[in-house]
């Protein structure tokens, strides 16, 4: 049996999470970590305490609105938004972080990932959002599709 790399390893982890995904369209699971530890998760779905999209259907779908756009008509939060919200609820230090997520970032994940501080991102599926990798590379990110992870030797950025 083939042992997984720290980088297969996580980006697993993030596909289990999104199986918590309560959103009818698509299950995005993410992953933070730093130094081989895993620091939060998050997954796509409507904030706690709020009816789920599996619950009283979705919105999007209602009005037809194509992925990618219009975001704002949503009842759920993107998974990185969940993570990120989830280290801040719990006082953890996300900066210089790596995110491994089953799905890349859109614009507003993109832009709230590049303030907190994050180094890198490994995702499984493109999101049609091209401001979203032009701010991403703008920023320094690294920014790696999970079909290279053969090729990763580490699972964060060098410092």
């Amino acid at each position: 049996m083939k042992r997984p790399s720290w980088a297969e390893y996580f980006m697993e982890i993030a596909q289990l999470v999104a199986k918590r995904s309560t959103c009818l369209r698509r299950q995005v699971g993410a992953v933070l970590v730093k130094d081989k530890h895993l620091l939060a998760t998050g997954y796509n779905g409507a904030p706690s305490g709020i009816s789920h999209c599996l619950e009283i259907g979705c919105l999007r779908e209602e009005l037809r609105i194509p992925s990618g756009e219009r975001h704002e008509l949503c009842r759920g939060l993107h998974a990185e938004q969940n993570a990120i919200i989830q280290a801040a609820k719990h006082g953890v230090n996300i900066d210089g972080a790596t995110l491994y997520c089953t799905t890349a970032p859109c614009v507003i994940c993109a832009k709230m990932l590049i303030n907190a501080g994050i180094e890198r991102i490994v995702y499984r599926d493109g999101y049609p959002d091209d401001l979203s990798l032009q701010l991403l590379r703008e920023a320094g990110l690294d920014f790696v599709p999970s079909s290279s992870l053969g090729s990763l030797r580490q699972e964060e950025p060098k410092r």
